[in-house]
């Protein structure tokens, strides 16, 4: 079925489509819509969802866990500030393996206040663990949505969708709609064994753990987001044999024989691409990964992916304040490690608080990057793009 959704509109009709029993949700800029369209679906009969208005988004998530602790199958949307009020929250969520699905509408963090596109906010919450899936376009965040109610329940895990604030949430594209009844096939009915309504086995959940045990209930949770990425992989296979759209790990364009690379997250890939285009038609052998599962990390993917290059950008729409860069930089910087004469890597910081990113300002990145190739000299090594000093 084709359509023309925004991105926001996109994410509410896969919610729709999976029929969840809860969503617990509170505004906030650029994700309202979300709640705000599947609310109309709650009134107009169109799902049977229970949808609980919260006063705020620490209350939301606070939902969110107690709904599926009983067993029902749940999710939320937020952005930004919303995020941060959840922190607490998030880290319950996954410590006690609970395969919530959230929207998460990236937007910058205060402050100064901003309400436009960077993603401090999920990269904040990046080891709260949370599985992060992130999407290019609207297309990506509606297939990612339905994929992640999947992939969270089989790895027992939260899972956070993530897309740029008003650059795909508002933005109107063609999108082709999976059918009703295949995305009710696809996601499946959510049994769960454990649950706090299930009265043949009683349990508490969330209970003080002392240091007798808490450490290896921390190894059990971190051999959960291990295991989550063949699940990825597996569910991104159901998923290309109802569609035809593969996803994986990362995408690759023209990188097999790619000098100069850029890795990158969200939607500045779109981007990228036509600036490699250009490129290639010079002649210059550019290429782009973008990564689409942040957590769990595919380190040992994208080493092999990257190892050929002869200088990388990695670029973070998030900084880092650790006086080195960003996150982005950082993981790919470490899945470099111990590869013979590796590439040489910079970090570029860029479109922080929804600075626009041109094709101009990409193929600059691709210029140092070639600079760098030419005289083997990396030199600053954390950068900031397009920045008036």
């Amino acid at each position: 079925m084709k359509d023309r959704l925004s991105g926001n509109e996109a994410v509410s009709v896969a919610m729709r489509q999976i029929n969840p029993d809860v969503v617990a949700a509170f505004p906030i800029t650029p994700s309202t819509e979300i709640p705000q369209y599947f609310s109309g679906y709650v009134a107009n009969g169109l799902v049977e969802t229970e949808f609980v208005p919260v006063e705020s988004e620490h209350s939301a998530m606070s939902a969110c866990i107690g709904s599926q602790a009983a067993g029902a199958r749940t999710m939320t949307a937020t952005s930004s500030c919303g995020l941060a009020l959840m922190w607490e929250e998030l880290y319950i969520a996954s410590s006690c393996r609970l395969p919530i699905t959230m929207a998460v509408v990236n937007r910058s963090l205060s402050g100064p206040i901003n309400i436009n596109a960077d993603h401090a906010d999920s990269m904040g919450a990046r080891d709260s663990g949370w599985i992060q899936i992130y999407s290019e376009n609207n297309q990506e965040a509606y297939d990612n949505f339905i994929q992640a109610v999947r992939i969270g329940e089989s790895s027992e895990l939260p899972v956070m969708v993530c897309q740029d604030g008003f650059i795909t949430s508002h933005a109107i594209e063609n999108i082709e709609l999976i059918e009703n009844e295949k995305v009710k096939d696809f996601v499946g009915e959510y049994q769960k064994s454990e649950s706090l309504l299930n009265p043949g086995k009683p349990l508490s959940m969330g209970p003080y753990d002392s240091a007798v045990y808490y450490m290896e209930h921390k190894r059990q949770q971190a051999q959960g987001m291990i295991d989550a990425k063949d699940i990825i992989l597996n569910i991104s296979k159901e998923f290309e044999n109802i569609t035809g759209r593969k996803y994986e790990l990362f995408e690759s364009y023209k990188l097999e024989d790619a000098e100069v690379a850029l890795v990158i997250i969200n939607s500045t890939a779109g981007t990228a691409k036509d600036a490699i285009d250009r490129l290639r038609e010079k002649g210059i052998k550019a290429g782009l990964l973008k990564i689409r599962v942040f957590r769990p990390f595919p380190l040992e993917e994208i080493k092999e992916a990257l190892k050929h290059v002869k200088a990388i950008a990695a670029m973070d729409k998030s900084e880092g304040f650790s006086a080195n860069g960003g996150p982005v930089g950082t993981e790919v910087k470490s899945a470099l490690y111990g590869v013979d004469n590796p590439p040489k890597v910079i970090n570029y910081m860029y479109g922080l608080g929804g600075r626009d990113v041109t094709i101009e300002d990409i193929m600059h990145v691709y210029d140092e990057l070639k600079k760098i190739v030419l005289t083997g000299d990396t030199g600053d090594a954390y950068r900031y793009l397009a920045v008036r000093e």
